[in-house]
């Protein structure tokens, strides 16, 4: 088995460090590489992607720690290197269509819909015309509305959208031509939190009360981390849209409204837990990569029978 494991990044940072520790304590070496960097390579006896420092093999797993943005086409083929390596047998950890269902809030949301995962109303639009009508529509009955980026994390560029408020415009940097619009879920006026569970393979491992100072609660805008049991209703919610999502792991963001009922609101794919792990004992570091190492080593034995 080859003990060096890539992990995808672009900036690795205080997880990049946390990982590398935890592979080692396993006795690997966690390899930082930009997706940028890689590349198909489609000749007659090639392999057929080119990591950088894995060129003679590739490596028997890969850990996905960021997928850099870009224009749609560096994107996509940055998600068919992911795609790629899972079909040539690598095990990537979360792989391209995880990425993909939980990248794009629209297909995050149509899938908790579709296993009936409770969720905040969404509406999806490109037209201005269509998006008007469902926004006049709520706010008229006294209803609030949140218009997001399809994609985008941390709270960034999200906005509450009241009657009487001025419309977005097509082209405004955050729309940018696409209305991604939820009913508004509010936790309490002037105690606005919500809670972040995270799920490694099918387990809530920890979990955390996010504060804000206002509606938006992400710890990265300044909200206040506190601890949560991993049990419950609120685990259990977590759970059943990790499996709506079918994913390794990931951070389930969940709020309570006023009258106690419980709704997801995003399934990240590439979660941050810097926050968690100050309120948890768990090593969240360590869990992921043993349980990665565990499915890689199951893999393989597999594999080695089959052979």
């Amino acid at each position: 088995m080859n003990r060096r494991i890539p992990v995808f990044t672009d900036d690795p940072g205080w997880h990049g460090k946390r990982l590398q520790q935890a592979f080692a304590a396993r006795g690997y070496e966690a390899v930082f590489i930009s997706l940028k960097d890689c590349q198909l390579n489609l000749q007659p006896n090639e392999v057929g992607i080119k990591i950088p420092g894995f060129e003679d093999r590739l490596p028997d797993g890969v850990f996905v720690r960021g997928v850099p943005g870009g224009t749609l086409q560096q994107v996509i083929v940055r998600l068919d290197i992911l795609h790629a390596l899972t079909m040539l047998g690598v095990r990537v950890y979360n792989d391209g269509r995880a990425i993909e269902r939980t990248v794009d809030k629209a297909m995050t949301s149509f899938l908790l819909h579709l296993n009936a995962v409770a969720t905040p109303s969404t509406w999806v639009c490109e037209s201005r015309e269509q998006a008007h009508d469902i926004i006049l529509r709520e706010t008229m009955a006294g209803r609030t509305l949140v218009i997001k980026p399809l994609f985008g994390s941390q709270g960034q560029g999200v906005r509450r959208l009241e009657h009487g408020i001025p419309f977005p415009v097509p082209m405004d940097e955050h729309v940018d031509g696409l209305y991604y619009l939820q009913g508004y879920v509010d936790s309490g006026e002037g105690v606005w939190h919500d809670h972040r569970v995270f799920v490694i393979n099918g387990r809530a491992v920890g979990a955390m009360v996010r504060h804000g100072s206002g509606w938006v609660n992400n710890v990265a805008l300044g909200g206040r981390c506190e601890f949560l049991p991993a049990s419950g209703e609120i685990a259990d919610l977590a759970l059943a849209a990790a499996c709506a999502v079918e994913i390794d792991y990931c951070g389930v963001d969940i709020i309570r409204d006023r009258q106690g009922r419980l709704y997801v609101l995003e399934v990240n794919s590439i979660p941050a837990w810097k926050g968690l792990q100050g309120v948890v004992d768990i090593d969240i570091a360590q869990a992921l990569v043993d349980d990665f190492l565990g499915k890689l080593g199951s893999e393989q034995s597999m594999r080695a029978v089959v052979l």
